[in-house]
């Protein structure tokens, strides 16, 4: 006959991520935004959509007020170069520069290495799975966690 053992403690509880998934500028192709929010949702992650046009400020308000990890922007409109360093900027300002800005969008490789030299996380193109991103985004707070 087997020896019981004993019943595992209590499951340690770990924080949900918190995700802000934006949208910014006047784009009106959400339907990415929408996929990766949902993916992150069925991740288990914390998701707040900002819905579509939204400015750097008001997704900089959002992400502060709600205290998210993560900001995701979408961005398809060509405004990358700016909108990215401008959210960035405007979370240092805020006292948030913990906050991880990353997204995805059509955005040129030459693009996506100046912006990742200023400090944006890894930027998803057209195709990426969302299992890479929610990978990402894990690993990037397990990081977090630990420091």
């Amino acid at each position: 006959m087997p020896t019981p053992t004993a019943a595992p403690g209590p499951a340690v509880q770990q924080r949900k991520i918190r995700v802000l998934v934006a949208k910014p500028g006047l784009d009106g192709h959400d339907r990415g935004a929408k996929v990766i929010a949902s993916a992150f949702r069925d991740a288990g992650f914390e998701v707040i959509y900002t819905g579509l046009h939204q400015t750097p400020e008001m997704i900089v308000a959002a992400a502060v007020q709600e205290d998210v990890d993560v900001v995701a922007m979408s961005v398809l409109s060509g405004a990358h170069m700016t909108l990215f360093p401008r959210v960035k900027q405007l979370l240092a300002d805020a006292g948030a520069g913990h906050i991880l800005v990353t997204g995805g969008g059509i955005i040129p490789e030459d693009d996506v290495r100046a912006l990742e030299a200023q400090g944006v996380g890894r930027l998803f193109g057209p195709g990426t799975s969302t299992g890479t991103a929610v990978a990402y985004v894990r690993e990037w707070f397990a990081g977090q966690e630990t420091s």
